[in-house]
């Protein structure tokens, strides 16, 4: 059966390898994103559709409802990052900047899952799929990141409660360690790189594709009463419990 699939931040990285993963199987894929040539290059490739809007903006969301799934069957809430990458440095006694990093880290990672969830839950199909993409962060701690991915956490039980009645799922995957993404701003140095996969169990850093074959299942009529779940995606470099 052709189902429509939703990725937030579908255009690099693991939104993209989740996407290429539905889109393989002959879904009918719709990818959203902030950067409008980055997301309409990685739609052509994957024979999918973009339709770019910033998940955070309220407004940006409403107005690109026109453009999403009338019926979306999955939808993956990828979009979000740590946005401290992106801020200039600050001095430690600085709360102007830190309040503006906190908010950011908030709004990109919890606030888009909040806005696009809502504003498409009258379009989810009875028995669908909602999947948040969090981080170990949320375990291991990383200020207003790890805050943030925690609080998506919680949210994502609220989800399960709220739309189990009709049959809908909604779980979050926790990624370790992911390698050839856009995460880290090419600021993660080898000697960190190397103490983050010492830490795992396997030896390896992560793929996007390891995080997309778990989408897969979770998407699957077998994962159909799993609701409310972390699945802890990072080689044993935090077992969660």
């Amino acid at each position: 059966m052709v189902r429509s699939i939703v990725v937030t931040g579908g255009g690099t990285g693991i939104g993209l390898a989740v996407a290429s993963r539905f889109a393989a199987q002959g879904h009918t894929v719709t990818i959203t994103g902030r950067r409008s040539d980055v997301l309409t290059d990685a739609a052509t490739r994957l024979g999918a559709r973009a339709v770019p809007f910033d998940a955070s903006d309220p407004d940006a969301v409403t107005a690109a409802l026109t453009d999403l799934p009338e019926r979306v069957d999955v939808l993956v809430n990828n979009a979000g990052g740590n946005i401290g990458f992106d801020l200039p440095s600050r001095n430690q006694d600085d709360l102007t900047g830190l309040a503006q990093e906190w908010r950011a880290n908030y709004a990109a990672n919890v606030l888009s899952a909040v806005l696009v969830t809502t504003a498409l839950t009258p379009r989810l199909a009875d028995d669908g799929r909602v999947i948040m993409i969090g981080s170990i962060a949320a375990r291991t701690g990383a200020g207003s990141y790890g805050a943030a991915k925690a609080a998506l956490e919680a949210w994502t039980i609220d989800v399960a409660t709220r739309l189990g009645p009709r049959g809908i799922t909604a779980n979050l995957v926790s990624p370790g360690l992911i390698e050839d993404t856009e995460f880290f701003r090419g600021q993660l140095s080898d000697q960190r790189r190397a103490t983050l996969i010492s830490r795992t169990a396997t030896g390896r850093a992560g793929a996007p594709e390891d995080i997309a074959a778990t989408c897969e299942f979770l998407a699957s009529p077998g994962a159909g009463h799993l609701t409310g779940q972390v699945f802890h995606v990072n080689g044993g470099a935090h077992f969660g419990r």
